[in-house]
């Protein structure tokens, strides 16, 4: 199955701040210790990535750096929608698509990073699941 995601999902990540339904995002360092972190920015990219902008260059920027593969959770439990992305991150810092993350991502977590220091983070996914089941995979 080819990884096409959807308009749906795309519609769902954008809303998902006022939806009650922020984006998680799992890394893990390079020695394997995890981390999870809630995403504001989170969007679709395109059909085969996500991306959002790493304002707070923490843990799950390292991480990312060290180890790219890195694990999506969506759950909005109010419409009963939820997905499971795997995919492989790359850190931008600088370049013309991050300008394209820094230019889609919503106001809120721009006038966090007011001098833009923040990296994006572009995810190619290669694995998507819903309850349990495999709905696209690369």
């Amino acid at each position: 199955m080819p990884i096409a995601l959807t308009d749906e999902m795309k519609a769902a990540f954008e809303s998902s701040l006022a939806d009650a339904a922020p984006v998680l995002f799992a890394t893990a360092s390079k020695s394997g210790m995890p981390d999870i972190a809630f995403k504001g920015s989170a969007m679709v990219f395109d059909g085969e990535h996500v991306a959002f902008w790493e304002r707070a260059l923490g843990t799950t920027f390292a991480n990312l750096k060290e180890n790219p593969g890195c694990c999506i959770l969506y759950r909005n439990a109010a419409n009963r929608t939820a997905w499971k992305m795997f995919g492989h991150a790359e850190v931008l810092t600088e370049g013309p698509v991050r300008q394209q993350i820094m230019d889609r991502t919503i106001q809120l977590e721009l006038d966090r990073d007011p001098e833009r220091k923040g990296a994006a983070v572009l995810i190619r996914i290669d694995k998507v699941l819903q309850a349990g089941q495999v709905l696209m995979e690369r």
